[in-house]
């Protein structure tokens, strides 16, 4: 990473103000500023700041050493997506009904927040355009960004609408390679891997139709190795250091893992599965299933496998419209390899 997290962080709190401030305008009681402040804190920070620090590290890339003005600028568009991720998220923990997030208790269990959590979600995606008005409105792509936000908040909002309609509400018989792909990429890969380098490339007024579409192009596989990395730390990782509890078994995900189970698995262990996936306090007896079938030692041989597609997609990109490799190796090597 580039930039440091104190650094990160700093600016961070610059911005906060600049939100406080923007509701203070509606002489919103300051008890409320207060309660608002600390939902910021507390759904915004303490993530990986994957893509934050890529939209800073692209424009680096793109433009050279940046000013103190561009770095102020790109960390802004860097925390507008994190605050896209952070409204996701509450509503997704919501959805899921998880306990922690980030090693936190999750904001809805707050006994002071509770359902009041669905409007704070709302008012952090308010928060994403207050800032970009504010620091890009006279920018001569601001409406490109709005558009871009508007876009991809839809994309992943389908996605998240295909994870919820899973089991039980439909058989995991009916879980397929393709549902899965759908949800890599419209859950995934356009908000995590998609919008950080086509912000920096509308910053940096590089935002051509050839670069935005092999951005799309190498994006799209890149959220999909992502998803299922996620789905295999979900399933596999010790929640210390996960940060959550995982919870797709009982939840009856879609996930790679499943399918692939399913695609492999013996009549018997077929009816284990049928019997099992999607209900609470039955984890155990399809995780034996995952490891008779030795879904853990499949999975690294993806991994590898998937990167290696990936870096090749990357070593053809044309940058003749000033697009640059490095911004996809970058990427890449912040998400290879996460809990070997």
């Amino acid at each position: 990473m580039s930039v440091s997290i104190s650094e990160l962080e700093a600016v961070f709190d610059q911005l906060v103000e600049d939100i406080l401030e923007h509701y203070r305008q509606f002489k919103v009681p300051e008890s409320v500023c207060m309660q608002l402040r600390r939902s910021l804190y507390h759904n915004t920070l303490g993530g990986k700041y994957t893509r934050s620090t890529s939209v800073i590290d692209a424009c680096s890339v793109l433009l050279g050493k940046l000013s103190n003005k561009q770095f102020l600028q790109a960390a802004t568009l860097g925390w507008a997506i994190e605050l896209l991720q952070a409204y996701l998220i509450v509503n997704d923990d919501i959805m899921d009904g998880s306990t922690t997030r980030r090693g936190r208790t999750c904001w809805y269990l707050l006994p002071e927040v509770g359902m009041s959590a669905v409007n704070d979600a709302c008012l952090l995606e308010s928060a994403v355009y207050i800032l970009l008005k504010k620091h890009f409105g006279t920018h001569k792509n601001y409406l490109k960004l709005i558009e871009l936000f508007h876009e991809v908040r839809l994309q992943t909002e389908l996605g998240q609408a295909c994870d919820t309609t899973t089991a039980p509400a439909i058989s995991i018989a009916e879980f397929t390679m393709e549902r899965f792909l759908f949800i890599a990429t419209f859950k995934t890969a356009y908000y995590s891997f998609y919008i950080p380098i086509a912000a920096a490339l509308l910053f940096c007024d590089l935002a051509t139709e050839k670069n935005l579409q092999a951005t799309k192009d190498i994006s799209i596989p890149l959220g999909e190795y992502y998803q299922i990395q996620n789905d295999y730390l979900d399933c596999y990782a010790d929640p210390e250091v996960l940060g959550k509890v995982g919870t797709d078994i009982q939840e009856g995900k879609c996930t790679w893992l499943i399918i692939q189970a399913m695609a492999n698995c013996t009549d018997e262990q077929r009816k284990v599965l049928e019997e099992n996936y999607g209900r609470n306090g039955k984890e155990n007896e399809v995780k034996k299933v995952y490891e008779d079938l030795q879904l853990a030692k499949a999975y690294w041989e993806y991994d590898a496998k998937q990167a290696k597609e990936v870096g090749d997609l990357i070593a053809n990109i044309d940058e003749s419209d000033g697009l640059r490799k490095e911004i996809f190796s970058d990427f890449l090597s912040k998400v290879y390899k996460i809990g070997k």
